[in-house]
């Protein structure tokens, strides 16, 4: 149920639902799950200020604020939301916070992923329901190292996007929502390199965007339709494809390949083995089909990493070409 209260700060009225989870859902939970959602402790459209989360995002009905809450003594999620998007935000917040994802369904194969599935039994799988808000960061860290693509974020977000809904003596500092499509595909190609982006990187995210109705479609197919439709638009592979799904879809079978250190940590959180590839990955989740998303976000919330013998990937500063 949501409810309208005063507006506050810039002329913004509140709105508040609350919901009561069918299973028990603490403040660890909520910040566990949501996690993903958030490029970098600097996002401008994602931040975790005493234990409550803050999203700025983009609706079909327009940018909105989100802030969401556990409280577990009353079991029930509280979430207030502000702008013109609010409605759709709250009306989306249990699919949001994992009611559409289903673990009943995942049966551990191997020991280690056991006691993770033991300890954690509040994981649920997010779903957004919004493409490009997932699509656009996860291009953006194709090929380069996660802070390089956090900082392209951040840049292109406070620059371009505007700022996010709600009263201003309580949203944390500079929140900013997304770009709409349009004002993506009209950002200069040198304020591209200023933050960072590669021409590469850059001209995919044109293409998407160009096609954004078509990309934010995928949220409502299933995994295989979804892989399809993404990666009918050059620059997109599975690895990004898979990233993006994970999150708009609460994809529980759609695995990160091609990627520069999942493999390593699976196969030697299963085997104790080092220098794991994509192929001995796979063949290791093969017994979790269906699930494979979930184990690995299981085997990496064990922490369970082989030790660092190689240098870090390295740094490009593509700003300083």
């Amino acid at each position: 149920m949501s409810t309208a209260a005063p507006s506050t700060g810039r002329n913004t009225p509140r709105a508040v639902r609350r919901w009561a989870p069918p299973w028990p859902y603490g403040p660890d939970d909520l910040r566990r799950n949501l996690r993903v959602l958030q490029r970098g402790p600097h996002d401008p459209a994602h931040r975790v200020v005493g234990g409550a989360i803050w999203r700025a995002t983009r609706t079909p009905c327009g940018p909105a604020t989100l802030r969401i809450a556990a409280e577990p003594a009353a079991g029930e999620i509280t979430a207030e939301a502000w702008g013109p998007g609010a409605p759709w935000a709250l009306d989306r917040l249990p699919a949001l916070l994992g009611a559409d994802d289903d673990p009943s369904a995942f049966v551990p194969r191997h020991r280690l992923v056991a006691e993770a599935h033991r300890r954690h039994p509040g994981l649920r799988l997010a779903r957004t329901g919004l493409v490009l808000e997932s699509l656009i960061p996860s291009i953006l860290e194709q090929k380069v190292t996660t802070d390089e693509a956090y900082r392209a974020w951040r840049t292109l977000l406070r620059r371009y996007g505007e700022p996010a809904p709600g009263p201003a003596d309580r949203l944390p500092e500079r929140m900013h929502v997304m770009p709409e499509p349009r004002t993506w595909a009209l950002i200069p190609s040198w304020e591209w390199h200023r933050a960072g982006v590669d021409n590469k990187r850059s001209s995919t995210i044109l293409r998407a965007v160009a096609r954004a109705r078509r990309m934010e479609e995928a949220a409502h197919m299933d995994l295989t339709a979804a892989v399809t439709r993404l990666t009918a638009i050059p620059g997109i592979g599975p690895w990004t494809a898979a990233e993006t799904l994970q999150r708009t879809n609460g994809a529980a079978d759609a695995v990160t390949v091609g990627d520069l250190h999942l493999p390593g940590i699976v196969v030697y959180a299963l085997t104790g083995a080092r220098g794991g590839d994509d192929a001995r990955m796979m063949e290791l989740l093969a017994p979790y089909a269906g699930q494979r998303h979930r184990a690995t976000r299981l085997i990496l919330a064990t922490g369970r990493t082989p030790p660092r013998r190689a240098p870090r990937f390295p740094r490009g500063d593509i700003a300083r070409w």
